[in-house]
């Protein structure tokens, strides 16, 4: 029988996708470019592009990337370029974004339960407590952590271990709670636990290690934690 994971002592949050559901910017993007996939190409390249300044050792926060992203898109598409004040329109959306209807049960199960939680985003620190207080998540999170002091993005190691540092707990006693197949598993090289959210269309990354709890829902992780 293998060993069952450790209880963890903190749950660190993935927020895009993950708690709040981006089906309004979705729609935006995808009427403005006239595609049903704009959406998902310039979600792609905002996170392909994150990870270019990583590697190269270069930051922008997020909201400059998407930005780009964005011009990057109606190139690809053959469109022009939308105006700079159109462009802020459409990422001030992000802002501006519901939780998913399983989200605050989920939240509300694992706080009564004792759990930690904070968040830990690639949105810069402005965008991430405007979004959270949105979505009426505030008093569930100790913390609000974005990547911004690190200037490394997910799913680079250091962005969970600087996490775990702040809070005074071993990577081994904490699990990020994430959408992405790319985040669970940046989490788990990094020593960590990982509770994969199966929404619609996401994935795990198949050559990563498995996560260590896996669930439809956010309610559903919850309740396997609780159970623990």
């Amino acid at each position: 029988m293998p060993t069952p994971p450790a209880r963890p002592k903190l749950l660190l949050f993935d927020v895009n996708e993950t708690l709040l559901d981006m089906s309004k910017l979705q729609q935006a993007v995808n009427q403005e470019f006239n595609s049903e996939f704009a959406f998902k190409q310039w979600f792609s390249l905002l996170l392909q592009y994150s990870l270019v300044d990583t590697v190269t050792q270069a930051y922008h926060d997020f909201k400059q990337i998407g930005d780009a992203a964005l011009d990057m898109l109606a190139q690809s598409l053959g469109q022009p370029a939308r105006p700079a004040t159109r462009k802020q329109e459409l990422l001030t959306l992000i802002a501006e974004l519901p939780p998913h209807p399983d989200v605050v049960e989920g939240l509300t199960l694992l706080q009564q339960a004792g759990f930690q939680m904070v968040t830990l985003t690639n949105s810069p620190g402005s965008t991430l407590r405007k979004q959270i207080a949105y979505a009426g998540l505030t008093s569930f999170f100790e913390q609000l952590l974005s990547i911004d002091d690190v200037k490394r993005y997910k799913p680079h190691p250091d962005t969970y271990l600087t996490a775990c540092q702040q809070l005074g707990v071993a990577p081994a006693d904490a699990l990020l709670v994430a959408a992405h197949g790319w985040d669970t598993g940046g989490a788990l090289r990094a020593g960590l636990q990982a509770a994969f959210v199966a929404r619609l269309g996401q994935a795990t990354y198949p050559l990563a290690p498995a996560p260590t709890y896996t669930g439809p829902t956010l309610s559903d992780i919850a309740g396997q934690l609780v159970g623990h």
